[in-house]
């Protein structure tokens, strides 16, 4: 939720008056009061210099048209690439800020979400903060929440409005084609070993929001995901294996995904069999998460996936 309102009282309306030809814009000005995941935040209106610790805010704000100052020195997807360059500071890494850098870029708001949550309270410190957070329970309505928090911040709400409605319609048709596709296992592969996730869970929203029928519905819910075995996969046996391969994220040279389940077990399951193992593009899945074009590309290539072909 956000407000706007005029900082100046009538008590100091006509002095504030008086001093606008000397500080331009501040007679004028308003503020923003930003409701985010770790309370509320008052920010100038149409902050100027963004800095942003989370990539899937970096990815709706570059969808939205916005001018980000700083980002993490990570792995960036193909279609953000364009951050690597120098002209945008490198704010630190997605856990930790590099405090230097983000004081010397006097910015106007701060943006921290999920792995940079914790420096919320010493980055405010510094400059208005807010925490855009994705709750994992809610996944889809959190993350258009927070398309349209940025939207009014940056005044891009009908371009917000616009990709919001776009994905709705997207996962409306893929929740259809979903019913019937039988059940699916989300999976993450990591230097050769295995985690399961359920609904609820960080990847679950495939379940939650996309319609997608749980091969299994009491895989422990966490941000890693439960510890599985080869025969746990034969065993559930599920029609569809969605697979986000880790080391690919983050741009390890370990086992791929493809090399860990490479063996008789998986092969011997329902979704190998039928040539139904979705490997995921991981970096959008394991590093960006909810930002707008990411979710959009997710979902047109899950509904490509799912329909029969003719």
């Amino acid at each position: 939720m956000i407000t706007r309102t005029n900082p100046l009282t009538a008590r100091f309306l006509a002095s504030a008056i008086a001093l606008a030809a000397f500080l331009p814009g501040y007679a004028n000005a308003d503020e923003i009061t930003v409701k985010h995941a770790q309370g509320e935040t008052v920010l100038p209106v149409t902050p100027k210099t963004v800095l942003t610790f989370d990539f899937a805010t970096l990815d709706t704000l570059d969808t939205l048209g916005v001018d980000v100052a700083g980002v993490p020195n990570a792995l960036l997807p193909d279609y953000l690439s364009k951050y690597k360059s120098d002209d945008y500071a490198k704010v630190g890494s997605l856990f930790e800020p590099d405090f230097e850098v983000v004081n010397a870029a006097r910015p106007d708001l701060i943006i921290v979400a999920g792995r940079s949550a914790k420096q919320y309270e010493a980055l405010s410190k510094i400059a208005p903060t807010i925490d855009l957070t994705v709750a994992q329970d809610d996944f889809l309505n959190s993350a258009e929440d927070n398309a349209r928090k940025l939207g009014v911040i940056f005044d891009r709400e009908e371009k917000a409005e616009e990709l919001i409605e776009k994905l709705n319609t997207s996962v409306a048709a893929l929740r259809e084609t979903a019913k019937d596709a039988g059940k699916g296992l989300i999976i993450l592969t990591n230097g050769g070993k295995v985690s399961a996730y359920g609904p609820g869970s960080r990847f679950g929203w495939l379940h939650d929001d996309l319609g997608v029928i749980p091969a299994v519905e009491n895989v422990q819910e966490a941000t890693h995901g439960e510890a599985v075995s080869f025969e746990f996969l034969l065993k559930t046996n599920p029609d569809w294996l969605f697979v986000v391969d880790r080391d690919s994220a983050i741009g390890s040279e370990g086992q791929s995904a493809k090399q860990t389940l490479d063996n008789e077990l998986v092969a011997a399951t329902t979704a190998a069999k039928e040539g139904n193992i979705y490997y995921a593009d991981s970096v959008r899945w394991y590093l960006v998460g909810g930002g707008m074009t990411a979710l959009q590309a997710e979902v047109d290539a899950l509904s490509k996936a799912l329909t029969p072909v003719d």
